[in-house]
Formats: structure tokens, sequence, C-alpha cells
């Protein structure tokens, strides 16, 4: 079952059937927002779906679809605003419920927003002799929010281990492997081992001591925690390959964790991605030498 079928199959039956309209499009996200129409986002721009607006009962029916009625256990995730659901990621909003200065969870949900996960394959391929030509240097691939950082991450890491590298990835949000309840998912290649649902962190580290990687792949490095676990793999003698949220250098170096983690040195080559849709470029700068 790809992601699509994943997303129709969380929507309740009206907008399921409302939702059908749009397959084979490339759709990259299905928005519900309630008391507005159903929109579905494809090459960068929101396409209303037709039909009666969103209800607050079919929020509900879609949150219990994914938190498999427990929206309880599901309280760890919430917290941080999106939930995993068989490989896709389901982004919430609505009135936060905080507690000490931290976001906990939702009183009540307004919007959501289903990101589609897709294989491209040969998106990266104008892009190989130049990063890799003259053999593997760390990698930190770039691009505004849905600019297409995870396709491209998981299109080189399936080439890089069909090369023979021996890759390991922390999927902490099951996004890159996309595995649905049976196990299934995208081709990573034939010599990478995959640890989902572990914080970036932690999980870094137990694939340094127990899996001997010659790559260590991540996508979004987004705190502290990320950025040292980049560091002590690099210190292990592990390549690196990470995505970070950024339309370019200039906005990278203007972020504090970004600058910090450009000041350490530890990535060497940029991919940078611009564009949407089918119309996204890619381009490589040197960071370090």
């Amino acid at each position: 079952m790809d992601g699509f079928e994943r997303a129709l199959e969380l929507l309740p039956g009206r907008l399921r059937q409302r939702a059908e309209r749009f397959r084979g499009t490339g759709v990259e996200e299905l928005r519900l927002r309630t008391g507005r129409p159903p929109t579905a986002l494809i090459d960068g721009r929101e396409r209303e779906v037709d039909g009666a607006p969103v209800t607050r009962q079919e929020l509900l029916l879609l949150l219990e679809k994914a938190t498999g009625a427990s929206l309880h256990t599901a309280a760890p995730a919430l917290a941080e605003g999106f939930l995993s659901y068989r490989g896709l990621r389901l982004g919430l909003c609505g009135e936060a419920l905080v507690r000490d200065g931290e976001l906990a969870g939702f009183r009540d949900f307004r919007s959501a927003a289903i990101r589609i996960p897709r294989e491209c394959r040969g998106v990266c391929d104008g892009v190989m002799d130049s990063l890799y030509g003259g053999g593997y240097e760390n990698t930190l691939v770039i691009s505004r929010p849905g600019g297409g950082k995870t396709t491209a991450l998981r299109e080189l890491i399936r080439k890089l281990s069909d090369r023979g590298l021996r890759v390991a990835v922390v999927d902490e949000r099951n996004e890159l492997l996309a595995a649905g309840g049976t196990g299934e998912g995208f081709d990573l290649g034939a010599h990478t081992d995959v640890l989902t649902g572990a914080p970036k962190a932690r999980g870094a580290l137990w694939l340094l001591r127990g899996m001997n990687p010659q790559l260590l792949a991540m996508d979004e490095i987004t705190r502290r925690e990320d950025l040292e676990a980049a560091a002590q793999a690099a210190g292990c003698g592990a390549w690196l390959l990470a995505s970070a949220h950024a339309a370019d250098l200039d906005e990278l170096k203007r972020r504090p964790l970004y600058r910090e983690l450009l000041e350490l040195g530890l990535f060497q080559r940029l991919l940078v991605i611009s564009g949407t849709g089918g119309a996204r470029r890619y381009r490589v700068e040197r960071l370090a030498e």
C-alpha cells in the first residue's frame, strides 16, 4: 500500500471519497480544517477538494484511527505536535495545552495535515558525481519545509547503500522507511539497517555501538542533542548524511543551532534543494576543506 492509499485509509468515508479524485496527481499533503473544505497540496499549491466543510467530528474520527482509538497513549507524540501513522506524518493544530511553559498536547483539535511520503527514484542522479565523484564526504541536505529534503535523503541512502556502503539510519518518525503495519516500506538499499521510533540522539549512539555503520543517516537535525550525536558519530569514524530546514547557506548561518553545526566543521558538502514539485532544482556547494 503506497502513501496515498494509507492517507485515504485514515480519512472518514465522505472525505475519503472526495480525496480519491487526486489519485495519481502526486499529492504531497491532504489538509483538513474544521469549517473549511479539505484541500490537497500539489506542486506547492493547495487545491480545494469539492464538498462540504470538514466537521469537528470528522477530525476526531481521523485522530481515533491514527491513535488506535487511544489519544491517551499518543500523548507523548501529541506533545510534539504530530502523530506517525504507518509511515505518514500527521501534523495537528488547535487549542494548545501548556504545562510549565511547554506544549503538553491539545485541548481541542481544529486542523490536521497528512503528509504523504513518496519515492522518487533518480531525483539525485544529476548531483551524484558532484557529491561523491571523488569519494564520500559528509553531506547535509537542506530545503524549505516541504521542499523535498526527506525524498532526496531517502534516494541518497538507497544509492549509496546499493554501491556497497554499510548504512545505518535512525528514522525517528518513520518517514524515511515509511514502514506500514506489516513492515513494508521504501527501498533504502541492500546494505541498510534502519532503527525507527527512537529519538535521533539515542538511536544514533545505539546504531554506532551495535551495527558498525560506515555511514550514519538521520533526517532533520532540530535539537542540540541531534548535533551532539552527529559529532560523536563523526568522532567514531562514521560518515554522516543528514538534513536541516533552511532555504540556503545564508539562512543556515543565521540560525544559532545550525551556525554552531557549521562551526564544528562536521559537513563538507551541502545539497541545496529549491523550487517545488517536479520543478525542484538540486545544487551542490562545498562547506569546508
